[in-house]
């Protein structure tokens, strides 16, 4: 019957590469060299107009049936790498019979798992790739697809703007299901741990693990991971309005466990009688240094780490408070700065703010104001917060600014440092 193209091949050159051929016969000249996974079959890259793709030779309804799984993960939205095509009806020179092979787009910056785990990669930062497979799991079972054979192999990583991301690579022993029992996801929880931890055992023969790094328990880890992660996005968070300090709460977990917030969904109940919100919030994994880039972007904020981390967890959930969508977001950081930001260091008595830097006041002014909602038992409100904050805590604090002999940038004005960032804003909000 001939050469047989299934999918849409946006670059006609593709058809005429050596196809009669084997994929392990292909010249150097065909392929590009990029390093790869473990893999049952025979695996190829090849370079077309500044576009990578990789090639997989197997049997035809192997083929076929992978194809159109990553189609449906890809149109779920779930990080997975892009099926191109399937080239079928492949013969040899003497007409014997080939393997069919499925095209797909390389991940761009991507690298599969022996390339990132060696001796120079610290235990941590292994926690770290193991969370991103974690959320991968829990991303294709929340939309119902068992993957089967989860393992660093049928990964790729990378990093996106800060984040660790996990790819699926390998869906050919996948299914899609309208819902997943706990059965289901627990033999994929239980494969992957076993997997894993066969992975690393293979990477310590081989002397490419960090001493510090033990295979057995670093495989445990995975299951440890994926069911605070899946209890932590599945159970959602059910507060009044009055009760932020609950969605805080929430939050910290996450960030304590390496999360950040990547989205909150809120809904409200439909009774009248019923004023509660049930907010669900979808995680991801990111890199050092990834908040206070972003924070710096957003508002023009310069500060540690840990204390953007905390300022754009607030900045996120005022931009749910005020119903502002995330394309927005340079909106609703421009509104936080002005509403919330400003408005807390307004409330700080001039005398007290050089005893710390602006932002670790902010910080420390949302602990505080989580302690008493907490003890409350309703959210207190950002004046009431900050007012009890100065008084109470910052009031008996040493001043850094001092001690450090640092002038202070405070002058007889009263304006702060953060208000020369938005000197135009004048947003009138009434908002505690």
């Amino acid at each position: 019957m001939g050469l047989q193209v299934v999918g849409a091949l946006a670059e006609p050159d593709l058809l005429f590469l050596p196809w009669q051929t084997p994929l392990e016969e292909w010249p150097e000249e065909s392929t590009v060299a990029l390093p790869k996974g473990i893999s049952r079959h025979i695996v190829r890259f090849i370079r077309l107009h500044g576009v990578v793709y990789a090639l997989k030779e197997t049997e035809q309804p192997i083929a076929q049936r992978e194809y159109d799984l990553l189609h449906t993960i890809n149109e779920l939205g779930i990080p997975s790498v892009e099926p191109i095509g399937i080239i079928s009806g492949r013969t040899d020179s003497e007409g014997n019979e080939l393997k069919s092979v499925l095209m797909t787009r390389h991940l761009e910056y991507s690298l599969p798992y022996r390339a990132l785990f060696s001796s120079t990669l610290s235990a941590e930062t292994a926690t770290r790739l193991l969370d991103a497979l974690a959320l991968l799991l829990v991303q294709l079972h929340l939309n119902g697809f068992s993957w089967g054979d989860c393992s660093l192999s049928n990964t790729l990583f990378r990093r996106d703007a800060g984040a660790f991301a996990a790819y699926l690579v390998d869906a050919e022993t996948g299914d899609v299901h309208k819902q997943l029992s706990d059965g289901q996801r627990s033999y994929d929880i239980d494969l992957a741990v076993t997997n894993v931890t066969g992975e690393f055992m293979d990477l310590s023969a081989a002397e490419l693990l960090h001493q510090s790094i033990d295979p057995y328990t670093t495989g445990e880890e995975v299951k440890t991971r994926y069911n605070r992660l899946w209890n932590l996005v599945t159970d959602p968070v059910m507060m009044k309005s009055s009760e932020r300090f609950k969605l805080d709460e929430r939050i910290q977990v996450l960030n304590d466990l390496g999360f950040d917030v990547a989205e909150m969904i809120s809904t409200t109940s439909t009774h009248p009688s019923d004023s509660e919100l049930r907010i669900i919030m979808r995680p991801k994994v990111v890199d050092a240094g990834h908040h206070a880039r972003r924070l710096i972007r957003l508002t023009g904020l310069d500060v540690e780490e840990n204390q953007a981390r905390r300022l754009l967890n607030d900045l996120d959930q005022f931009r749910l408070e005020h119903n502002i969508s995330v394309e927005d977001e340079q909106i609703s950081a421009h509104m936080w700065v002005t509403v919330a930001f400003e408005r807390v260091m307004s409330l700080i008595p001039k005398q007290l703010r050089g005893k710390l830097e602006p932002a670790q006041i902010y910080h420390e002014f949302l602990q505080h104001r989580w302690y008493m909602s907490e003890k409350a038992g309703f959210d207190v409100g950002r004046d009431v917060a900050a007012t009890n904050y100065a008084e109470t805590v910052l009031k008996n604090r040493p001043n850094e600014k001092a001690i450090i002999g640092s002038p202070s940038t405070d002058d007889d004005s009263g304006v702060t440092t953060s208000a020369l960032l938005f000197p135009e804003a004048t947003i009138d909000m009434d908002v505690n």
